[in-house]
């Protein structure tokens, strides 16, 4: 953990109801990263990124492309300190 870094995104645009919660999860896991993402009540969606910097830096970078169907025009990105979270999840 003392190599790891934390990431609190906000994903605006069409990022809901275009499998966007299920391509980040996929992709996170696949970095090895853990953390959490979930739909928010005003269309953006919300993550949290914990892991190696390169690997969410490499996160970070494919959320701007986003899933195939998404359309995504702002990420907001705010450092926090790791928490030490386990796994990667989607959350209601």
């Amino acid at each position: 953990m003392a190599d790891s870094i934390r990431r609190h995104v906000h994903v605006s645009g069409r990022v809901q109801g275009v499998f966007f919660r299920d391509f980040t999860r996929q992709q996170a896991q696949a970095l090895g990263l853990t953390g959490w993402v979930r739909d928010l009540d005003d269309g953006r969606v919300e993550a949290v990124f914990e892991g190696e910097p390169a690997s969410v830096t490499t996160m970070l970078n494919k959320l701007r492309d986003g899933s195939p169907q998404a359309r995504v025009e702002q990420i907001a990105v705010r450092e926090e300190p790791p928490e030490g979270l386990e796994k990667f999840v989607i959350t209601d």
